[in-house]
């Protein structure tokens, strides 16, 4: 199984969710978020294939989102807006987050990538 991984590498997180990965075999081509955010129209597919709500993709503990005042600017969002904004700054996506090409996980919980990514 191959996967695509938008992580930032000094994310103590991202690297307990890369190691479990490589533990059940699974081949993990990472890609640093805050450099190389997913564009406008990935994450559109992504949040629709990981069946979560648009909010659940940002990253509410980040120096930017507290910056910004998201917590209170969200609710009178829309959706594309939301996308736009996470599309725009790779700080602000929850991380890390796996795809295949079909399924999506965003955050790390083991139970979640047993289920998700062990062959």
């Amino acid at each position: 199984m191959n996967v695509t991984m938008y992580q930032y590498p000094q994310c103590g997180t991202c690297r307990n969710a890369l190691k479990s990965l490589k533990e059940k075999g699974v081949e993990v081509e990472t890609i640093h978020v805050f450099d190389h955010p997913p564009s406008r129209g990935q994450l559109a597919q992504m949040i629709e294939q990981s069946g979560l709500e648009i909010k659940k993709w940002f990253n509410t503990s980040g120096e930017v989102y507290k910056e910004l005042k998201l917590k209170d600017k969200l609710p009178g969002m829309t959706d594309e807006e939301k996308i736009d904004l996470l599309a725009s700054n790779g700080r602000l996506i929850k991380r890390p987050v796996v795809t295949d090409g079909h399924k999506v996980t965003v955050g790390y919980k083991e139970e979640q990538f047993q289920e998700h990514w062990s062959r």
